[in-house]
């Protein structure tokens, strides 16, 4: 299980996003686990895509792709890994049964540079603007949208 942390002072990491809460519940206090932690590339940038995510998220409904019964997690998930494909970052595969798949890269920092990451960022904007906001008007919603260029 991966999870991003932000160190503090005294030696002790915490989440960097409350999303991962439930997740990381899982694990009983006062155990002892086994974990590599790796510098990242810019937590503020990968913090910044990530709440384009949530914005992105925030406007579009999930009950549009017929999402509403799974928990939100589930849901972010699914939405962030389509936009990812939409703007161009996944890689295509073929199951055991011959189907084609398309599925979205993964944005971690393990698996993604800076420079891809910058790519993929710019990129997801283009694809948030043609396939989420496509018909917005809301003056207040295209500024937030502007914050994030």
């Amino acid at each position: 299980m991966q999870f991003d942390l932000v160190k503090h002072p005294g030696g002790v990491f915490a989440l960097a996003d409350d999303i991962d809460l439930p997740r990381i519940n899982r694990f009983k206090t006062g155990v002892t686990y086994t974990a590599e932690i790796k510098l990242t590339r810019n937590p503020l940038f990968h913090k910044k895509m990530f709440a384009f995510f949530a914005f992105c998220f925030e406007y579009w409904a999930a009950d549009k792709a017929g999402y509403e019964c799974s928990d939100e997690y589930t849901q972010k998930e699914e939405f962030r890994k389509n936009l990812t494909i939409l703007a161009g970052f996944s890689d295509v595969v073929t199951t055991i049964k011959g189907e084609v798949r398309v599925r979205a890269k993964s944005l971690s920092y393990a698996n993604m540079k800076a420079d891809e990451f910058e790519r993929c960022y710019r990129s997801m904007i283009n694809a948030a603007i043609k396939h989420v906001f496509a018909n917005t008007k809301d003056h207040s919603i295209l500024n937030r949208l502007q914050a994030f260029f």
